[in-house]
Formats: structure tokens, sequence, C-alpha cells
């Protein structure tokens, strides 16, 4: 994750998605590039919509692909405009749309002898998951763990998101990483 975003930068970020939202249904111009060395860095990002609490749009990388600036920008665009479960946004929820942006930690390797002992591993809140078999995957950010609080429930949802039976992570070892995000939200900063 590198180091962590002051509360400045992470309003530099949110006002850059809103504006790249703004501008893609409104017209107008974008801010000028943020050229500060922490949105030069390369970082894995993600970019949530939510519209009065509930899921708008989530796109993003978990490996870094560019800048962070410009991972804020397109995943913004791909959150709002090409999140597949939902139509593109629409003028009139932009003004009742909030951005949070998460900075991802690389993913490391999560270790354990048997499917029960996953469960165990895992840090409710803390931990992001990436959760995979063969060419199957998915991920939750930490965030989720707010709306799924169980180690157990958890598994199962992101089981059937990865589109493996919902119990899949009981039968057999499956590949697990885990990572930490700096989640900055318009709704706290």
């Amino acid at each position: 994750m590198g180091e962590r975003l002051t509360d400045e930068q992470g309003r530099v970020l949110l006002a850059l998605a809103r504006a790249v939202l703004r501008r893609r249904l409104k017209g107008g111009e974008l801010p000028p590039k943020p050229d500060a060395p922490a949105f030069l860095r390369e970082a894995a990002v993600f970019v949530t919509l939510k519209i009065a609490g509930n899921l708008r749009g989530c796109i993003g990388n978990l490996e870094p692909v560019g800048p962070l600036w410009v991972a804020v920008r397109n995943n913004t665009i791909n959150a709002a405009f090409h999140d597949q479960r939902f139509p593109p946004l629409s003028e009139a929820e932009l003004e009742r749309v909030h951005l949070d942006i998460s900075v991802l930690s690389f993913p490391e390797a999560l270790e354990y002898e048997k499917p029960a002992d996953l469960p165990t591993k895992l840090r409710p809140g803390i931990d992001g998951v990436i959760l995979g078999d063969g060419r199957r995957s998915a991920t939750f950010l930490p965030q989720v763990w707010q709306q799924i609080p169980t180690p157990e429930q958890f598994l199962d949802q992101l089981c059937l998101k990865a589109g493996l039976p919902q119990r899949a992570w009981q039968e057999k070892l499956l590949d697990v990483q885990i990572y930490r995000v700096q989640c900055l939200s318009e709704e706290t900063i």
C-alpha cells in the first residue's frame, strides 16, 4: 500500500473522482493532473459508488496498473458506467452518489492447513480476501465485513461471487490471499 495518504490527499482524489463523473455526465473541464509524488506512485485501487448506503457500482484492480491518480480516474469511470451489475450512472443520480476509494496493499498468500482453519485465520473488518480455485476467483474488500460479519458467511458469499459452490471453501483448500486497504470516503473525509 505504500505510505498512507493524508486526509488532504484523500480529499484531492475524491474531488478528482467527483469531477470525472461530473465531466462525463455534464461536460466541463477536469481538474489538473495531480503531480505530487503520492499521486504518481503505482497503486491498486477500487472505486465504490453508493446511493443511500446501497452499492451502485464497484470496479478496481488487485494489482497496480499505473499511477494512483490514473487508477482512480479509470476505475471511477468503470464503476459508474461499466459495472455490469448496474445500468450506467445517470445525471439524476450524480448528486446522490457517494464515492469511496480503496487503496490496496499488495496481496499476501494466506497459509492454512485444512478448510476448517480458514475462518479462524481471517480478521473481520481488516482483511480484504481474494479466493480462487483454478480460473475462478473473486474478492471482497474489507468494507464488505460490515454487511457479512461472520467469516463463514463471508466465505460462503465469496465462493458464490467466484462462481463456485457456496461451501467450496469447506470442501478443499482454495487459493486465498489477503490485503488491507486505506479507505477514502466522501462520507468521512
